[in-house]
C-alpha cells in the first residue's frame, strides 16, 4: 500500500488550497482525492454576472504564499489574460472566473485525483484509508469535505422539477416565461437569482417573481474597513480563545459581515424593479416579502402554496401562491460517515469536531498523527471559516504543523482585540 505523510479528504477550495502549498515541499508526500468525477463549485448556480465578495488576492495561496504558481495572477498569466483582465476593471471578481481559476488549479496539480470516494478511514500505527479504488495508508489526513445544499423541513420530500434549492438554479430555472416564481430566502445566493429572473428579456419573463426573506429587509453586506478586520488571522486567533457564548452572540450579530447582499446586485434589483413598473407598466411583475417566515408549503392543482407568517406580527399569516419555488436557504455541514470507525476517539462539542489551534482534532490517537478540519468550525473559528478570506492561512498553519515549524506572520490588526492597552491608557491620565 502507498504511504504518504498527508492525505486530503475532498478537492474543494479548501483542500485544494492545502494542497497548492503542499506542492512546493514533495518531501512531504501527499494525495488530495475527491468522489467527484472533475472539479466543481457550484456550478448549478454560477448565474450570469455573478461575483465574488472577496478581494481577488484571497485565492488559494496569495496571502500565505504570493509567489506561489497556484495563485489567481499566475492562472491569468499562463491564459495569456492578464492585461485584458486589469483593462477589464472588474469591481470583483466574475464568479465563473473565480471557479474556472479553481479547475485551472486543480488540473495542474498531480497530487489531485478525482472519481474516488472515501469509505472509511481506520487507524492502527496509520491511518488506513479505504477508498472505492484502493487503500492506502497516512501519517495524517486532512477532512475538507465542504458543504451540501439545506432546505428547510417544510420542503422535504416535495423537491422537483418545480421546487428546487438555488444550487439548481441553472438546470432548472428554465422555460419559467408566464409562470409565478417564489425565490426564498435573503441572502447573495437569493439575490442573484431573484435578479436574474426579473432581469430576463420580456418574452422569457416569468409572470410574476415573488421574493421572500425572514430578515427584515433586503440587507446588504458590511464590507467596511474595521469590519473586514474580522476575517484576519488575528481576529481567527481571537475568536478562537473566547468562551462558547460570546462566539455564539457574536455570529448572530454580525450575520451581514459575511452573509449580507453586494451592494451592486442590490442597485441592479433596484432598478429592474424600477423600469418594470414605472417604464414598462408592468406593475405587479414584482412582490417583495422581507421579515416573513415560511411556514409550510403544499402542492394543489393551481401550483405550490406557501404559507407566510410576519415576524413582527405573529397572527398575521398570508398564502403565496407559485408555479416554480427556488430555496436559496444556504449550506449544511456534510456528513462525515467514513469517519465511522474511529469517530469515537474523537473529541466533539456542539454538532463540530472539536480543532487546537492549528485546526487538528483532539482524540487519543499519538501526537505525531493528526486529522485536521477545513471548513468545519465556524462556531470555533468564525465568520472567516467557510468564507475564502483565510484560505490560504488556515492551510498554511496546517501545512506549518505538517512540517513542524511556524510561518512568520503578518502583522496584526490595527484593534487591540484582547483588550490590552492599559499601559497606553495610563498616559492620558489626567487629560
Amino acid at each position: 500500500m502507498d504511504i504518504y505523510k498527508c492525505l486530503g479528504i475532498g478537492v474543494g477550495p479548501a483542500n485544494l488550497s492545502l494542497a497548492s502549498l503542499l506542492h512546493r515541499h514533495p518531501a512531504v508526500t501527499h494525495l488530495f482525492v475527491d468522489k467527484k468525477p472533475k472539479f466543481t463549485w457550484h456550478d448549478g448556480q454560477q448565474v450570469p454576472g455573478s461575483a465574488l465578495q472577496v478581494s481577488l488576492f484571497k485565492d488559494l495561496v496569495s496571502l500565505a504564499d504570493p509567489t506561489n504558481q497556484f495563485s489567481f495572477v499566475s492562472y491569468l498569466h499562463a491564459g495569456g489574460k492578464l492585461y485584458h483582465f486589469l483593462n477589464a476593471q472588474f469591481e470583483n471578481v466574475p464568479r465563473q472566473e473565480f471557479r474556472n481559476y479553481l479547475q485551472w488549479a486543480s488540473e495542474r496539480n498531480s497530487n489531485v485525483a478525482f472519481g474516488e470516494e472515501v469509505l472509511s478511514i481506520d487507524f492502527t500505527d496509520r491511518f488506513r484509508i479505504r477508498t472505492s479504488t484502493r487503500t492506502v495508508l497516512a501519517d495524517n489526513v486532512v477532512i475538507g469535505v465542504g458543504n451540501t445544499p439545506y432546505v428547510p423541513p417544510a420542503a422535504h420530500g416535495k423537491l422537483g422539477a418545480t421546487q428546487f434549492h438555488v444550487s439548481e438554479f441553472l438546470k432548472k430555472a428554465c422555460c419559467l416565461a408566464g409562470k409565478r416564481v417564489a425565490v426564498v430566502g435573503g441572502g447573495q445566493s437569493g439575490a442573484e437569482a431573484f435578479l436574474d429572473l426579473v432581469a430576463r428579456p420580456a418574452k422569457e419573463l416569468p409572470r410574476q417573481v415573488a421574493w421572500v426573506s425572514r430578515r427584515r429587509n433586503y440587507l446588504p453586506i458590511d464590507d467596511s474597513p474595521f469590519t473586514n478586520d474580522f476575517f484576519m488571522p488575528c481576529y481567527s486567533d481571537y475568536f478562537y480563545a473566547l468562551d462558547s457564548k460570546a462566539r455564539s452572540t457574536f455570529l448572530k450579530d454580525h450575520l451581514l459581515a459575511s452573509d449580507g447582499i453586494s451592494e451592486a446586485t442590490l442597485r441592479a434589483i433596484y432598478q429592474n424593479i424600477y423600469t418594470h413598473r414605472f417604464i414598462n407598466g408592468a406593475t405587479d411583475l414584482v412582490a417583495l416579502y422581507p421579515n416573513r417566515a415560511v411556514m409550510q408549503i403544499e402542492g394543489s392543482t393551481n401550483g405550490w402554496e406557501l404559507t407566510l407568517r410576519h415576524n413582527d406580527k405573529p397572527d398575521l399569516i398570508s398564502l403565496l401562491r407559485a408555479d416554480v419555488v427556488i430555496w436559496a436557504t444556504g449550506f449544511q455541514a456534510v456528513r462525515m460517515d467514513f469517519l465511522a470507525p474511529i469517530a469515537d476517539r474523537l473529541e466533539m462539542k456542539e454538532s463540530e469536531y472539536c480543532i487546537d489551534e492549528d485546526f487538528a482534532v483532539p482524540w487519543d490517537g499519538p501526537a505525531d498523527r493528526q486529522i485536521f478540519m477545513q471548513n468545519a468550525a465556524r462556531r470555533q473559528r468564525g465568520l472567516a471559516d467557510p468564507n475564502l478570506s483565510l484560505l490560504a492561512w488556515r492551510s498554511q498553519r496546517i501545512l506549518d504543523r505538517l512540517l513542524g515549524s511556524r510561518s512568520t506572520p503578518q502583522l496584526p490588526s490595527f484593534i487591540q482585540w484582547n483588550g490590552h492597552g492599559g499601559e497606553l491608557a495610563s498616559e492620558f491620565e489626567g487629560v
